[in-house]
C-alpha cells in the first residue's frame, strides 16, 4: 500500500511537473489517487481538460481541471465542452475545424458553386459571456444596488438575464410608489407613507401612545352610551307596561 502511495505521488509529480502544480491539483479537484490523463484542450475561461480511457471507468474518464481556481463554477463550461464532458461526442471542440474540414472533403457538392462559403450558416456574431458564466441567472446584483463581487458585476449594473414582462424583476414592469398621506402634513410634510403599515413604523412612541389613549377613550364612551341606552330601553318598557308614554315617544 504504501509503494502504491509513493508511486502515485511519484507519477503525479511528473506529470504535474513539480509540487506546485500537485498542490494546485489536490486544491482544486482533490481527487485521490491523482488523476492523470491525456490534455485534450482549453477554452476561453482557462479550463483545461483531460482524458484517460485507460484507468478509470466510463464516466470518470473525462474531468476539468478550472482556470480560476478560487471561483470556479460549473456553469462556466462552455457548452460544446459540456457536450464532449458528458461523452455527448468523442471529438473535443479543439479539434472541430480540422473534423469539419475531414467531413467537407467527403461530401460530394450537388452542384458548382463560385461561393467562396463552404456552409450556408451565415455571418455568426462572435458571443460574449460575462466572466465566462454561461448560466446567465446568475449575474444578477444582491440587491440594494451594491451588485455583486462573486460573479463581479459592478454596483447599479442591470442583470444579465432575461426576465419576462409582469415580473418584479422586469424595469418596466416596476410600479411607482404612490404616496397616501403624509404624519407631517399639517407641517409642511417630511413623513409620507403609502399604507397604514407603514405610517405605523413612521411613528413615534409617543404618537402610538397616544392613539392607543384615545382608542381607549372611545372605547371607554360607547360602553358607558351602551349603559344609558340599556337603562333608557327598560324605563319605557316598564312605562308602556303601565300604559304610560315617554316624552317624544309614542
Amino acid at each position: 500500500m504504501v509503494y502504491g502511495v509513493v508511486q502515485n505521488f511519484r507519477h503525479a509529480l511528473k506529470a504535474r511537473g513539480g509540487w506546485k502544480g500537485l498542490l494546485t491539483h489536490m486544491y482544486t479537484n482533490g481527487d485521490y489517487p491523482f488523476k492523470v490523463g491525456t490534455y485534450m484542450g482549453t477554452d476561453a475561461a482557462g479550463n483545461k481538460y483531460y482524458e484517460n480511457l485507460h484507468d478509470y471507468p466510463f464516466g470518470q474518464h473525462r474531468w476539468v481541471e478550472p482556470g480560476d481556481i478560487h471561483n470556479f463554477d460549473s456553469s462556466s463550461i462552455p457548452p460544446e465542452w459540456h457536450g464532449w464532458m458528458t461523452s455527448m461526442n468523442d471529438t473535443p471542440p479543439s479539434d472541430d475545424d480540422a473534423y469539419f474540414k475531414e467531413q467537407f472533403a467527403s461530401i460530394p457538392p450537388n452542384c458548382r458553386s463560385s461561393v467562396p462559403d463552404q456552409s450556408i450558416v451565415g455571418m455568426q456574431n462572435s458571443v460574449f459571456n460575462f466572466h465566462h458564466m454561461h448560466n446567465q441567472s446568475q449575474v444578477r446584483s444582491r440587491g440594494f444596488g451594491i451588485g455583486n463581487p462573486v460573479v463581479g458585476l459592478p454596483p447599479h449594473a442591470p442583470d444579465g438575464y432575461y426576465t419576462q414582462p409582469g415580473s418584479p424583476y422586469n424595469e418596466a414592469s416596476l410600479r411607482k410608489t404612490v404616496m397616501i398621506g403624509d404624519l407631517d402634513e399639517e407641517k409642511g410634510g417630511g413623513r409620507p407613507y403609502k399604507s397604514d403599515k407603514w405610517a405605523e413604523r413612521l411613528r413615534t412612541p409617543e404618537e402610538k401612545e397616544a392613539i392607543l389613549k384615545k382608542q381607549e377613550e372611545e372605547k371607554q364612551r360607547l360602553l358607558t352610551g351602551g349603559a344609558l341606552d340599556s337603562e333608557r330601553l327598560k324605563k319605557l318598557a316598564s312605562l308602556r307596561g303601565r300604559g304610560g308614554t315617554l316624552v317624544g315617544r309614542k
